[in-house]
């Protein structure tokens, strides 16, 4: 075997042999050990009491390595995140991985870290998982599948927005969508375009341990704030008032929505959430956000007019719709 063999995944490697049983001994349980983990066995047994949320998803982001993050960053972030906007403690995650023959080891080994690295900030443990390796030109490269279960402390829902409701973003939005554009297209920009992917579970906690009654959340991901905005008023027949001078967006961002005539609260964000919560406590809501974020900010506000509609004010004082996204804008963002 040569020595450029040793360091690409081959088939042996989803072939349940000895290429395998190394694979995930010397990589996977290296980088996400725990007890229930190393038991080896085809299901994990977790003990949970009370009610549950439960979530999964799939990753195939290109570019794989982005500014700000990674595929493994996504993969254990999205997840995470989507059991935070759920009300729950990520406790439990799954990863399944499929993976081309003849991806490079030390790239694997790179996502594989930026998992265990991204695990750390909420808590959660990787307890179960599989592989499979598939010949080459059949995948781009690697897919990455994870689930998620926590024990939930909250139970935030659409259902429970009443008019006079204050929405927040927890950040500035639609940075995501746009260094993914920006990496895709491979334009060097000024400034310091980054992606937001980050695990949210740290600001919903501080939220909760304040007291913070969180009426409804979601985290902003294909869609952006837009699709989220537009997903309440329609679910919950009410209607949206938006300040556009109160949406917090990075100039970058905006630079690069003007030049490709894209809508940046429709660009996808993968550490920005929307929540919304009473008016009384808006402005602590937003306080504790700032400790993490300062971009968070109030952008508007639930009202009975124009039922299942999203109305953005501009800087001049007119208004216009905030429709719901259309068409496929960028392919593959997470």
């Amino acid at each position: 075997m040569t020595r450029d063999t040793k360091r690409r995944i081959q088939l042996s490697h989803g072939g349940g042999g000895v290429e395998m049983n190394q694979l995930i001994r010397k990589l996977f349980f290296k980088y996400f050990s725990n007890e229930i983990l190393i038991r080896d066995e085809d299901a994990a047994r977790l003990e949970i009491s009370g009610p549950l949320a439960f979530t999964t998803d799939s990753f195939t982001v290109s570019p794989r390595t982005f500014k700000g993050g990674d595929l493994g960053k996504i993969a254990v972030a999205g997840t995470v995140n989507d059991l935070a906007m759920a009300g729950a403690i990520p406790q439990y995650l799954s990863c399944g991985f499929i993976i081309e023959e003849g991806l490079a080891f030390s790239e694997l080994e790179q996502l594989v870290q930026s998992m265990a690295a991204e695990l750390e900030k909420s808590g959660a443990l990787i307890v179960c998982g599989d592989t499979k390796v598939v010949p080459k030109g059949t995948a781009d490269g690697i897919f990455i599948n994870t689930s998620g279960v926590g024990q939930c402390i909250a139970a935030p829902s659409w259902t429970k927005l009443e008019p006079g409701d204050c929405v927040l973003v927890s950040r500035d939005v639609g940075r995501h969508g746009a260094c993914i554009l920006a990496s895709r297209e491979g334009l060097a920009l000024q400034g310091d375009l980054a992606s937001d992917c980050a695990t949210l579970w740290p600001d919903v906690k501080r939220l909760l341990d304040a007291g913070i009654d969180i009426k409804a959340m979601r985290d902003a991901t294909r869609g952006g704030l837009s699709a989220v905005l537009n997903e309440w008023a329609a679910s919950r027949e009410l209607g949206i008032e938006v300040q556009q001078q109160q949406v917090p967006i990075a100039q970058e961002v905006q630079g690069l929505c003007e030049l490709f005539g894209f809508e940046p609260m429709e660009l996808a964000n993968e550490g920005t959430f929307v929540l919304a919560v009473s008016a009384d406590q808006a402005e602590q809501a937003q306080a504790l956000l700032q400790q993490s974020q300062p971009s968070a900010a109030i952008i508007g506000t639930v009202v009975d007019a124009h039922v299942g509609k999203v109305v953005l004010t501009t800087p001049w004082g007119s208004q216009r719709y905030l429709e719901l996204p259309k068409g496929e804008l960028l392919p593959r963002i997470c």
